[in-house]
């Protein structure tokens, strides 16, 4: 088994598009087969700068090696379309040598007119029905077209099953363009079997071009491959087709907001796919063992950015629980607030084992750690309207962080020792741990969301936690 990913360098690699290299990545490696990394560089007009290095860094990113393409090289080299000119000219001769493509010197604004006349007359417009009648001998420079063999044509596709279409939609297509360089309609059939593709992963988009492939594959005398075409990735309602009107990102963003590549491979995988159990959390090595073409759904798959941070949660855990936190930590780099530059990785490792089980993202990372690495601005509000506060009067909320600073700095400075001590606190304020918990939470770290108690206190330390307290207890004084 051979298959491919060939992406356009044009931009930013969306979920779409990763999900086309997943597929066949999973199909090559459960058969011991090939993977092949092609770049589709041929539309010059939309090529951009920098797209197919971050093609090449989404894939290793992924963990979807390829085993022949850019960078590692291969039998069947070169792997950039525009480099293959060669091959695409020598396979339009055989073409013209059989009388199934011509030159076609027709301007546009000619074209144009035939397209109108077809629209005057209310008929669908085919180029074939103004073929040329005695078209020029082929020359660089000159677009070349293929003779169509309009018939019915029928196929299998492993996903929608037996299809059919009849001539009315085959037509004249552009083979090779007037800059030289061959359309993706046929590039791609040429690439593919010269590579000896066998399996061909791509979108539902293509469907519609298939009677015309079908059309090359016979008159190239060429071996079909396989086809498997992936239904629409979908918006959040379900209704069209994922687009950035949806809000929709590319992976590079949801990189640079904290999203794991084991749990983008994970999401994107069953986007679409599941393996019939209620299992949602696999690791690459699952996929190749489970992932089935069979089970590829028909219908679109509604992307759900809900499912996906949660997923990224469970990956952020699974992480920890099966590899440590230093293997978590690797990760973390470029997601902590500023202010923890200074830090020591150990410290860093420590304030990164008592949150991260409430992390969704490691972008979360910046808002919920700032706290332990720059003192928070004091904001009264906080306490005097939290819901379990508001009730006590600013003498009794200075009152009981009075005395729970007075007892903290008696307690012996470790995650149990505090745990103890905070527990001796509330028998003797006689408050629920609601109330007093919350007051001095809402002191040490003025944030929305902290820690069990206990541990956030054991990493600020003492000498930072009771200065904190000490702080807030003026501010309420002096309020």
């Amino acid at each position: 088994m051979k298959t491919r990913f060939a992406p356009s360098p044009t931009g930013h690699i969306h979920l779409g598009n990763v999900r086309s290299a997943i597929y066949p990545y999973l199909l090559a490696q459960q058969n011991n087969g090939t993977f092949i990394l092609r770049i589709e560089d041929t539309d010059r007009t939309r090529f951009v700068e920098g797209a197919t290095e971050l093609i090449e860094e989404t894939l290793k990113w992924l963990g979807l090696d390829w085993d022949e393409g850019p960078i590692i090289g291969g039998p069947n080299q070169p792997y950039f379309q525009s480099e293959r000119k060669a091959f695409y000219q020598e396979w339009a001769k055989k073409l013209i040598a059989s009388n199934r493509a011509y030159a076609d010197p027709t301007p546009a604004d000619t074209i144009d007119k035939y397209r109108k006349i077809c629209h005057n007359e209310k008929k669908p417009f085919l180029y074939r029905d103004f073929r040329p009648e005695h078209p020029p001998e082929w020359q660089e420079g000159m677009p070349l077209r293929f003779k169509a063999d309009p018939k019915v044509r029928s196929w299998h596709d492993e996903v929608m099953g037996d299809l059919s279409a009849g001539p009315e939609v085959q037509d004249d297509i552009i083979l090779i363009k007037a800059d030289g360089f061959p359309t993706y309609n046929f590039a791609h059939i040429v690439d593919d079997a010269l590579m000896g593709v066998t399996d061909v992963v791509r979108g539902v988009e293509y469907l519609s071009s298939m009677p015309n492939y079908l059309a090359l594959y016979e008159a190239l005398n060429l071996e079909i491959p396989h086809f498997i075409s992936l239904p629409h990735i979908l918006g959040p309602t379900g209704t069209k087709k994922l687009s950035k009107r949806d809000s929709a990102k590319s992976v590079t963003e949801y990189r640079e907001e904290g999203i794991l590549a084991e749990a983008m491979l994970n999401y994107l995988a069953c986007l679409g796919w599941n393996d019939g159990t209620e299992d949602e959390i696999y690791t690459k090595d699952q996929l190749i063992e489970k992932f089935s073409v069979d089970r590829i759904q028909t219908s679109g798959a509604r992307f759900d950015e809900t499912k996906l941070l949660w997923q990224n949660g469970q990956w952020i855990r699974k992480i920890v629980n099966e590899q440590g936190i230093d293997a978590l930590y690797s990760q973390t780099l470029n997601f902590w607030p500023k202010s923890a530059a200074p830090y020591d990785d150990a410290y860093k490792k420590h304030v990164l084992a008592i949150i991260y089980d409430r992390l969704k993202t490691l972008g979360d990372l910046r808002q919920m750690t700032v706290y332990f690495f720059e003192n928070p601005s004091i904001d009264l509000d906080m306490i005097i309207k939290n819901k379990f506060l508001k009730k006590f009067s600013e003498e009794e909320l200075s009152d009981l962080l009075q005395v729970s600073a007075q007892r903290l700095e008696q307690s012996e400075w470790n995650a149990d020792a505090l745990q103890t001590t905070l527990n001796n606190l509330l028998i003797e304020t006689n408050k629920k741990p609601a109330e007093l918990f919350s007051l001095i939470r809402i002191a040490l770290s003025y944030a929305p969301f902290s820690p069990a108690l206990h541990l956030t206190l054991n990493v600020l330390g003492k000498n930072l936690s009771l200065a904190r307290l000490h702080s807030t207890i003026s501010a309420i004084e002096n309020d």
